[in-house]
């Protein structure tokens, strides 16, 4: 069975520019937050995004927070 060999995404190509570094601990662990940080954000915006186009209220967050939308199974 032959792999399928995909293209580099831009992303993993600037990561291993960086993996050619030798950073310190302390530089790697902020690199780690920063990188943490910016996804966090991206999501917020998408998040806050959908609530407004969906015109969802803070109760209704709440209301999902604590829903269990579970299937259905046949066990007992």
């Amino acid at each position: 069975m032959m792999e399928e060999r995909r293209p580099l995404t831009n992303l993993q190509r600037e990561l291993l520019e960086l993996f050619a570094l030798n950073v310190s601990e302390r530089d790697l662990l902020e690199i780690k937050r920063l990188l943490a940080r910016y996804f966090a954000e991206r999501v917020t915006a998408d998040m806050d995004r959908f609530v407004d186009e969906q015109h969802l209220t803070a109760e209704d967050l709440k209301h999902w927070a604590y829903e269990h939308e579970r299937a259905a199974t046949d066990r007992p």
